[in-house]
């Protein structure tokens, strides 16, 4: 009992500190909110495309960084690229820090959003071929625990730096980034490689050795064997169109859908523009917006801890569908107090603010983690780097398009006399209402499609799940 007990706890520590790379995701994502209304005052002002570029700069590197490192993870490891990762968070985090102006501040982001890319599909994966079945949901998700972390950590940074007085105090904004990938870094070396990679590589020994640090005793033979099977019926080496042939098409529409669905009800919006929803709302100077953005990151934390402890017993099902029609309600009504911001007054800031904190709870108990888990779940061991890979690519191409696009959309449908002017500012800003109902109606189109396409793979091993898309059979009909 005792040897279990340890095992667990291992498996425990080596996912918290690869979930170190989920931290890295979050802060470098997150930090922007705080950092753009004084990037605004530094340089002179800026206008609405600037601030969705600056914004989703680092999202073009997460798509370059996710189509170029599915095949690197599957040619020299899991860990080894998590590992240079995180010597590419160390120094996007300096350049961003030291950036002179708007077009080297967007290039270091870039580089940024590379490690974020690699990272984004990298972690899981390593997280996912390391685990038992039995927790491999819980452990996963700590995943996204540590990526809501990074963002609680960026707003508190943001926080801690903001100075009405000077400007340029986003810079240690950026460099507080340097931090984590340290640990990251110096943590990484000392763990192992996933038993999955190092048996497929024809290091048995090598994966018998994990599996035995891993795994309850009476496993470690079965797992050696599922494993060794599965490998030795997909030995031909893939690329990117093995995952178009007719047996892995579902679970590709899986992981594109999910992310699709995961981006387009407008989570990012909240991240990235929290600060400025929130001055746009009636909240006056950025360091008060701030704060209540804190607020936000602090929610979302404790969000995802609720759903890493009923993940896998309630299932991913439930959690989807649990989700989707919380966050339906919290977005429609989102957009119905900003049409009637005159009839609200001050108290818009305030009801803002709370609804934002119920919709950042449904989202966080439910699509924050299930997407991330369920792209690691659905796809079998010949194609599981490549599938990742493009789920990742998906989630940062659909989170580029929402990051660039909230400010044009807010404005597309604000009618005029719908602006909103606060603090006798000299330009207005746009009415988000039309935006958020935008959202609303992804989320409810999310419910339908998920009726069909969401699989429950609670408690099932990754061997079953393959075999279950091998026999042609449908999403919804998966279980234990």
């Amino acid at each position: 009992m005792d040897r279990k007990k340890n095992k667990t706890i291992l498996v425990i520590v080596i996912a918290a500190i690869a979930s170190t790379g989920g931290l890295l995701f979050g802060f470098d994502t997150g930090v922007i909110s705080g950092a753009l209304p004084f990037l605004k005052q530094s340089w002179g002002g800026m206008s609405s495309g600037q601030q969705e570029l600056i914004t989703a700069a680092v999202l073009i590197g997460a798509v370059l960084g996710a189509f170029s490192a599915g095949r690197i993870t599957d040619i020299i490891g899991r860990k080894k690229v998590i590992i240079i990762t995180s010597l590419i968070f160390a120094a996007g985090s300096i350049l961003t820090g030291l950036a002179p102006n708007v077009t080297f501040l967007i290039v270091s982001r870039i580089i940024l959003g590379i490690a974020i890319g690699i990272s984004s599909f990298t972690v899981p994966l390593y997280i996912s071929e390391i685990s038992p079945t039995k927790i491999r949901g819980a452990l996963v998700s700590s995943f996204q625990l540590m990526i809501t972390i990074g963002i609680l950590v960026s707003y508190f940074s943001d926080l801690a730096f903001a100075d009405e007085a000077n400007p340029y105090s986003w810079r240690w904004m950026f460099y507080v980034g340097v931090f984590p990938a340290i640990i990251l870094f110096v943590g990484m070396i000392f763990l192992p490689e996933t038993p999955r990679f190092l048996i497929g590589k024809g290091r048995e020994k090598e994966g018998m050795k994990v599996l035995k640090r891993i795994e309850d005793k009476e496993r470690v033979e079965t797992a050696f064997n599922e494993i060794k099977m599965e490998i030795e019926k997909d030995r031909k080496s893939v690329g990117y169109a093995e995952l178009f042939k007719k047996t892995w098409r579902i679970p590709l529409l899986i992981a594109v859908g999910i992310m699709f669905v995961q981006q387009f009800v407008g989570i990012n919006t909240v991240i990235y523009y929290a600060p400025t929803i929130f001055i746009i709302a009636g909240f006056g100077g950025a360091k008060a917006a701030i704060t209540a953005t804190v607020s936000v990151g602090v929610v979302n934390v404790l969000s995802t801890v609720v759903s890493m402890s009923v993940i896998d017993r309630i299932g991913r099902r439930k959690l989807y569908f649990i989700g989707l029609i919380g966050m339906a309600v919290a977005l429609s009504a989102l957009g119905t107090f900003f049409l009637l911001k005159d009839n609200l007054g001050d108290s818009l800031k305030w009801v803002t603010v709370g609804t934002v904190l119920v919709y950042i709870f449904f989202f966080a108990i439910s699509l924050g983690p299930l997407g991330w888990l369920i792209i690691s779940e659905v796809f079998p061991t010949r194609v599981r780097g490549v599938g990742m890979s493009i789920g990742a690519l998906s989630n940062w191409f659909f989170n580029a398009i929402v990051a660039y696009t909230f400010l044009k959309l807010a404005w597309l449908f604000t009618a005029p006399g719908m602006e909103i002017v606060n603090n006798n500012a000299a330009i207005p800003d746009p009415n988000p209402a039309g935006a958020f109902f935008v959202y609303s109606g992804v989320a409810i189109l999310g419910l339908i499609w998920g009726l069909r396409y969401i699989p429950e793979t609670k408690g099932v091993s990754l061997e079953k799940i393959e075999e279950h898309w091998r026999a042609g059979k449908k999403p919804n009909e998966l279980k234990q």
